[in-house]
């Protein structure tokens, strides 16, 4: 009975569940989650002590994991209390804190390339690693398993608009002249305005005209929400605040490590923003995607991955090109080739798996494939690759225009 109660997750004689080889992997559970809020103090004492840079980042990439599935835990449960509507746009809005708080940590440090290559990094981190994994996973306990496709669908049609963002200001930029700095800046501020407006009609989809393809009728909602709907407001209140101002402090710790921590294990700060940055920004939302595929749960999955990367692609990346404007230089939306090329075989990739509505192993397996040979590109990319620098002439004009 024993036995057969670890198996299927059933509880025995007493009323208590044994614990599966599955809770170990739920950041929700007493796993490797709660464990590693241990690293939250550690990196402070390496701050205070002023310990090498590369300990400092990554305890600090270590301590933003919890903090940020604790983000996580704590929306669930305020939507829980708040009702469908105020709940989904809390999940809307604090989707992807964690990332957004280093983000904007990195912008007013002036690391643009890290900035934009932690945006890439998740974009491609949800659609080929996360929703690889997830598929992948499922896949291996259930030969096909399907979900809602014109939900999945939506969602990638919106990463090939956050993708078209991307393109027009890399070709603008090649076909202009290189003193065109002050026209690249007013085409990013009103693409990233165009790219916003998407974001919003994508949440009057998936909250009002069509919530019930992202809420479908026969999910069990006890399975499907964090186990912190247990924690009544006030708590989930304050859970919220303590951990968002925890990882914005994490946030400082890594940014101002990151350009010496890099030279010290010699990468470039291209390839640590989009892979290390943006997996220690994802890792607990990673988890309970691939959870939710071994339960068979496609929906919620696919949704975590596409929706994440939606978040990121329509409204994170668009929102720190207006912050930007609080600088003395803003930021464009001019990413690299390399970087663009990625997103752009991500997105038909990752919509090519949705668009049936059906998923199994072997597409899984295609998706990390993909990932892992776009990760091998970056680490191999110099550091210099299709940056290119604002002639001085450019600036000085850019100046003298006020930035208009």
């Amino acid at each position: 009975m024993w036995r057969e109660a670890v198996s299927t997750g059933a509880t025995v004689p007493g009323g208590v569940r044994p614990m599966t080889w599955r809770d170990w992997i739920d950041p929700t559970r007493v796993g490797w989650l709660r464990l590693l809020l241990g690293f939250v103090p550690a990196a402070l004492i390496a701050w205070v002590a002023e310990a090498p840079a590369l300990a400092q980042f990554a305890l600090a990439s270590l301590a933003i994991i919890p903090l940020a599935g604790l983000i996580g835990e704590a929306t669930e449960a305020l939507a829980f209390h708040l009702g469908p509507g105020i709940g989904g746009l809390l999940n809307a809005t604090f989707g992807n804190a964690a990332e957004l708080i280093i983000a904007l940590f990195a912008l007013f440090r002036g690391l643009d390339d890290v900035v934009k290559a932690s945006l890439t990094g998740s974009i491609l981190g949800n659609l080929l690693l996360v929703m690889g994994a997830s598929v992948f996973a499922g896949g291996l306990r259930f030969p096909i398993q399907r979900f809602e496709k014109t939900a999945a669908g939506a969602a990638a049609t919106l990463m090939v608009l956050a993708a078209v963002g991307m393109v027009i200001p890399a070709i603008f930029h090649r076909l202009v002249s290189p003193s065109a700095v002050v026209a690249e800046h007013k085409l990013s501020l009103t693409v990233s305005v165009v790219l916003i407006l998407a974001y919003v009609l994508n949440l009057v989809f998936s909250l009002v005209t069509h919530k019930n393809l992202y809420n479908p009728r026969d999910e069990d909602p006890e399975t499907t929400l964090h186990p912190g709907v247990e924690w009544g407001r006030r708590k989930s209140t304050i859970i919220l605040i303590v951990a968002t101002a925890l990882v914005a402090l994490m946030s400082e710790v890594l940014v101002a490590a990151v350009e010496e921590a890099s030279r010290t294990v010699g990468l470039t700060q291209v390839f640590v923003g989009v892979i290390v940055v943006a997996i220690v920004g994802n890792a607990a939302e990673h988890s309970t995607a691939v959870l939710m595929a071994l339960k068979d749960k496609m929906d919620l999955s696919v949704g975590i991955a596409l929706g994440s990367a939606s978040q990121i692609a329509l409204f994170v990346t668009p929102l720190l090109v207006l912050v930007s404007y609080a600088r003395l230089e803003p930021m464009d939306l001019l990413f690299t080739p390399m970087e663009v090329l990625a997103i752009i075989l991500a997105v038909i990739v990752a919509r090519m798996v949705a668009e049936d509505g059906e998923s199994n192993w072997l597409e899984g397996a295609m998706l990390l494939m993909v990932y892992v040979v776009l990760g091998l590109a970056f680490f191999f990319l110099p550091e210099s690759a299709g940056r290119d620098p604002i002639p001085p002439k450019a600036a000085s004009m850019e100046r003298a225009h006020g930035g208009q």
